[in-house]
């Protein structure tokens, strides 16, 4: 009998156990369903991050989808954190096609949320999607860079920084369009420019006049970014992949080679330039991206110029001959 009562111990405990974990589910989900905002049904819990979580949900008034955005307020005097301030005074004010819409912002009860518009996904996981052999077709790359270029345009023509693009903050919606999204790290820049902070921009997307310790930058740095993001939606693969900021820069040489006075003045100023840096010879980018046309090839090499101020800048890249050319299969306004 002994070996009986243990079996149905082990037994009891198991249905407690379980009827506890779902006690726990439903908890949660009650305490969600109490922590909703007023006008808004969370839907299911879609990302997370340092800032807080965010849901798919729904307007209770329209029944039109949305994205809650709750901002993690860590202490009752701490107030709203800069990042969600930032992002507020951007989007409040916006309206461009290309950049995600702010609908409603809703403080209640220490509770902050962001209510934008909903799009069901982001360009990494749009890419990560596709099959190892399948690619972005030419027409969707160009589309997905004008789209791109247009909300980094509006942005810079009304002296935003956006600072951190790359492909996880661009998201797609069902009509197959791209806009930029995450404005957390942005910031408003005046002339003469300021000394801004170092650590800002993921770091395959971050310029080299971050990497090697500058303080003094501008819209040239979105550009880079956008390059970078440009070779990755043809690559499917980042262009520069370091996992430190030594390998990033160094991976920057090894294709783009080890920039010197004449190809970037002052760059043996910057703080974290070091003249024993090996020397490396640039390589052509389109030993590295083949697929990419003569045009395209073209813009980019404007894009990931050393030189900041050499940089092609957004407006003059939307009238870059890779949109307005003949080279590819159509023109960009047939397709947007």
């Amino acid at each position: 009998m002994l070996p009986k009562k243990r079996v149905l111990h082990n037994v009891d405990h198991q249905t407690t156990h379980r009827v506890s974990i779902e006690n726990g589910k439903d908890a949660q989900k009650q305490a969600e369903i109490i922590d909703e905002p007023e006008n808004y049904a969370k839907l299911e819990k879609i990302g997370s991050g340092t800032y807080g979580v965010v849901y798919k949900g729904q307007d209770k008034k329209n029944g039109q989808i949305v994205a809650l955005k709750r901002i993690r307020l860590e202490t009752e005097d701490e107030g709203v954190p800069p990042t969600a301030m930032r992002e507020i005074s951007v989007l409040k004010e916006t309206k461009c096609r290309n950049i995600v819409q702010l609908l409603d912002i809703v403080y209640e009860e220490r509770k902050l949320y962001l209510v934008f518009e909903y799009l069901d996904m982001d360009l990494k996981r749009y890419l990560e999607s596709l099959q190892k052999t399948a690619f972005l077709s030419p027409d969707i790359v160009k589309k997905f860079m004008y789209q791109l270029l247009d909300g980094v345009a509006y942005c810079h023509s009304r002296r935003i920084l956006h600072r951190d693009l790359k492909p996880a903050n661009l998201l797609i919606g069902k009509d197959g369009n791209l806009k930029l999204a995450d404005f957390g790290l942005a910031r408003a820049f005046g002339v003469p420019l300021r000394p801004l902070t170092h650590e800002v921009v993921t770091l395959w997307y971050r310029a080299p006049e971050i990497l090697l310790g500058s303080r003094q930058y501008s819209v040239h740095i979105d550009i880079w970014s956008v390059g970078c993001i440009f070779a990755e939606m043809i690559l499917k693969t980042p262009l520069f992949p370091g996992d430190s900021e030594i390998d990033e820069i160094f991976k920057i040489f090894q294709t783009l080679g080890t920039p010197d006075e004449h190809m970037w003045p002052g760059v043996t100023s910057l703080p974290e330039f070091k003249t024993n840096y090996p020397s490396w010879s640039s390589q052509s980018l389109t030993k590295h991206i083949p697929e990419l046309n003569e045009d395209g090839i073209g813009l980019l090499q404007r894009m990931l110029l050393y030189d900041p101020t050499k940089r092609i800048s957004a407006k003059q890249a939307l009238t870059h001959p890779y949109f307005t050319g003949s080279t590819g299969l159509y023109r960009v306004n047939d397709i947007i």
